[in-house]
């Protein structure tokens, strides 16, 4: 798995005119490290954001919502800096203004007894932006190491079992997911595709045909594995030609070749959009017809799904502008009937489709694997 995971949980501040307690930190420090959408207000007395300029002894700071907050820095302000991680003051360093860098994730509490109309900090708290980038790769490559996804095929709540199933045709593999009370459960929220809205649901949530990913112990041959995170949620995939384009609003329409219906698709920032070369998608196809052949003799091996997993995620990026009219796509969605959301969309298909239901269940598997980056690294 490449990028597909961010793990942030949200959180939620409530307002306290009072010195920092303990519990107040444990909650700021989700908020601060998180990165989770902060409850609008006029006036918030603190918030969370990237900070976007510096001045003389003032900054900016942009919350996940867009606001933009200029914040007046006295001398007498506490600047604190803390480890992704961190969960409360006691190790913070103390750093001086000058320590501060655009790009740095801030948690702002300002002074309520600063003069009418002048917004000035009482406390700081900074996350460096360096700090971030190195446990988002520790947690990429744990995330490599450790976690196994696929397709849900069966749940048992009550033994706390999923059984998955990765790759397709010949390459198919079963996975045993085994949860406890200490794994970590969570869901995508309806209609998201941003991995820190996920919140936490119980294994009941989970259904068959939902995409999941878990993290943990793993036996020797990945077939099994105690995990300590799980992440589901339901999409969709969906086949079709491109029926119209609206670039003002990021939409396409769908013809869905299964249901013969039009399908409205909403393309945000977070979705991954490829396109296959012609080679590419010829080769991949000649993979998937070969990987279905085989899937009555058994000569063909698990490695031709990771390989053509691997070459999907190495085709071009595309910007909506590249999209056209008529064309065939595949795409992985969030869950809706006439109107969803696109995880991921991948152009120059028409060669797969042949093999439509083999291509469909490789790119399920590469969402889970190497996705657009909103999940796979946390905080």
């Amino acid at each position: 798995m490449k990028n597909w995971m961010k793990i942030r949980p949200p959180f939620s501040i409530a307002l306290r005119p009072v010195r920092m307690a303990p519990v107040w930190m444990a909650l700021a420090w989700v908020a601060l490290l998180a990165g989770a959408p902060l409850a609008a207000a006029q006036t918030p007395s603190r918030f969370v954001g990237a900070v976007t300029a510096l001045g003389a002894n003032t900054l900016t700071v942009k919350t996940d919502q867009g606001q933009s907050y200029p914040v007046g820095v006295p001398a007498t302000a506490s600047l604190k800096r803390i480890a992704p991680g961190q969960r409360n003051l006691s190790a913070a360093q103390t750093i001086q203004f000058s320590d501060l860098a655009v790009g740095d994730r801030a948690l702002v509490r300002l002074d309520p007894d600063a003069p009418a109309g002048a917004a000035q900090a009482l406390q700081i708290v900074i996350v460096k932006q360096e700090d971030v980038a190195r446990k988002q790769q520790m947690e990429r490559e744990d995330w490599q190491r450790r976690g196994v996804g696929g397709l849900v095929k069966s749940v048992d709540a009550a033994s706390g079992a999923i059984v998955l199933t990765s790759g397709a045709g010949a390459a198919a593999k079963t996975i045993t997911v085994h949860t406890s009370s200490a794994t970590m459960l969570k869901r995508y929220a309806l209609a998201s595709v941003r991995f820190d809205a996920a919140l936490p649901a119980p294994i009941e949530a989970i259904h068959s045909g939902d995409q999941l990913r878990a993290r943990g112990a793993k036996n020797a041959d990945g077939t099994e594995i105690a995990a300590e995170e799980v992440v589901s949620g339901s999409f969709r995939n969906i086949s079709g030609t491109i029926a119209s384009l609206d670039p003002s609003s990021s939409t396409l329409v769908i013809k869905d070749l299964a249901t013969k219906k039009p399908v409205t698709v909403h393309i945000t920032a977070e979705a991954q959009m490829r396109r296959l070369p012609d080679r590419l998608a010829q080769i991949l196809a000649a993979r998937l017809k070969e990987t279905a052949r085989s899937g009555q003799t058994g000569q063909r091996t698990g490695q031709d799904a990771g390989d053509a997993q691997q070459m999907i995620s190495h085709a071009p990026a595309i910007p909506f502008a590249d999209l056209k009219k008529g064309e065939a796509v595949m795409l992985v969605t969030t869950e809706g009937t006439a109107e969803v959301t696109a995880i991921t969309l991948l152009a120059g298909v028409e060669p797969l489709l042949e093999s439509s239901a083999a291509s469909q269940d490789l790119l399920s598997n590469w969402s889970m694997n190497t996705g657009a980056g909103a999940a796979e690294a946390a905080q």
